[in-house]
């Protein structure tokens, strides 16, 4: 029998449903909340101190930033140049060649070959002074505007009504595709060549007619010469 003066002994079973009391914190510390359960709501973590945090990239399919243009590329916008406007600017293009044209030729042909002796009377001598600024007339005229649009994209008549070349990629043309479209300019050497320096003015007034047809007829306002210069195109600057 039991001893009824004596306590009864404790239970060794928890009771069923019961929860454990929380861990204590420690001492003056501070104790990081329990992380959320799977699948719960996660905070971000905090941004570098004092530093700039990117914002994450997005996911795919989303929104691409756009690639930078290539080298050589203008940033302006423009549409493709009507013919005459270009008209236009190839003419204020064509007064100042024809003035350096002058001035050069003057210089030269009249000023140092005359002294020599070259220029005398004759066939001999004005044969001489014709092939002579055949050659300085086509060596400017291929120069100014090979130069110009190869370094600027511009000449000086394109400058003052807004119209900018354009090479095949966007950019600025190339030595090589400057020199495709322009080389029609320089007809006029075949002076040098005494039954052919009589077919260089026809001929460059035709070139200058199929220019005009196709870049009429041409959606993009490209002519036979931009086609020639691997797609080139004169655009107006807005």
């Amino acid at each position: 029998m039991s001893d009824p003066t004596q306590p009864p002994p404790p239970s060794r079973e928890e009771p069923t449903g019961s929860v454990p009391p929380p861990p204590t914190p420690p001492s003056g510390g501070y104790q990081q909340p329990t992380p959320p359960p799977s699948g719960g709501y996660q905070q971000p973590p905090p941004p570098p101190s004092g530093g700039y945090q990117p914002p994450p990239q997005s996911p795919s399919g989303g929104y691409q930033p756009a690639p930078p243009p290539p080298v050589g590329a203008t940033s302006r916008a423009g549409q493709p140049a009507d013919l005459g406007v270009r008209f236009i600017a190839r003419l204020l293009d064509f007064i100042v060649v024809g003035i350096a044209n002058g001035i050069v030729t003057a210089l030269v042909v009249v000023g140092v070959m005359s002294t020599s002796g070259v220029l005398g009377y004759g066939t001999g001598g004005s044969y001489a002074a014709r092939a002579v600024s055949s050659v300085i007339s086509a060596v400017i005229a291929v120069g100014y505007f090979v130069v110009m649009e190869s370094r600027k994209g511009q000449t000086l008549g394109k400058m003052l009504l807004k119209l900018e070349t354009r090479g095949p990629g966007g950019g600025i043309p190339t030595t090589e595709e400057a020199f495709k479209r322009n080389a029609w300019v320089g007809i006029g050497i075949l002076g040098v060549l005494p039954f052919l320096g009589l077919l260089s003015g026809p001929l460059e007034l035709a070139a200058i007619i199929v220019i005009m047809v196709t870049i009429s007829n041409s959606p993009t306002r490209q002519g036979w010469h931009d086609n020639l210069a691997d797609g080139t195109q004169v655009v107006r600057l807005s």
